[in-house]
């Protein structure tokens, strides 16, 4: 998207150039009289410049890194989560993460439509399974709000120090607490990441069993085995956080 944005920026600027100081335009020529020179001068050094500032911010200027606690929307999440892809020893969990974060997208969209087409927005039933949705959603996106703090505070180099064992200046009693320090590190966020799988795997029993019954009453509802099963886990999980 950065490379598209250059390009086209480069493409007008050309293109403005060349209809300023071609001959029969606008009678802009470097050369002739001062006030043409001046401007026609004027015109390429502040090409020059816009295109030397946007190469700066769209290629070396690091973006500005938004607090975890200000993180609001999907949106954000997905930024948050691309700003770290570049450290190669959690490349794999913060691409399941971002996977996890387009499926969850899809999920939430999906359920409610079959919400939608199966109830009235008013009906006590669409309450029901609107509001374990959105319980259910946010315990989704603290998990991957808690593996964004772990990550804003992980130290690469000192990782694969660690895991490699090149600290022979540390005695084995250091380098080990240091290694279940990491190891913990690391059993955190499987952890995050598992349950946020299995989120989206109970997301996708809800809607069958929505689908399969052809009737509901208020009082079954909290009887089905998906609801029961997704009020365990947020039970459990907010218990575990606290």
């Amino acid at each position: 998207m950065r490379y598209i944005k250059f390009s086209g920026l480069v493409l007008g600027v050309l293109a403005i150039n060349i209809l300023v100081l071609s001959p029969g335009f606008l009678g802009v020529e470097i050369g002739g009289s001062a006030l043409s020179t001046a401007f026609g001068v004027t015109l390429l050094v502040a090409s020059a410049i816009l295109l030397l500032y946007t190469s700066y911010v769209l290629f070396f200027k690091q973006p500005e890194v938004r607090p975890v606690k200000q993180i609001a929307t999907h949106e954000d999440y997905v930024e948050a989560l691309n700003r770290y892809k570049h450290v190669k020893s959690l490349e794999e969990y913060i691409n399941l993460a971002l996977e996890q974060l387009e499926r969850m997208l899809k999920k939430r969209a999906t359920l409610l439509n079959v919400l939608i087409q199966r109830f009235d927005a008013q009906e006590l039933s669409y309450k029901k399974f609107s509001s374990v949705t959105y319980e259910v959603e946010k315990l989704f996106y603290l998990n991957i709000k808690s593996i964004l703090n772990r990550i804003s505070v992980f130290d690469e180099s000192e990782f694969l120090s660690v895991m490699g064992k090149k600290q022979s200046k540390f005695s084995q009693e250091i380098l080990q607490e240091k290694m279940n320090l990491y190891n913990d590190y690391l059993s955190f966020m499987k952890s995050s990441l598992g349950t946020n799988e299995e989120i989206l795997l109970k997301l996708d029993k809800l809607m069958i069993e929505i689908s399969r019954l052809d009737s509901f009453e208020p009082g079954d509802i909290d009887n089905m085995p998906c609801m029961q099963e997704i009020d365990s886990l947020i039970k459990q999980t907010k218990l575990y956080k606290q």
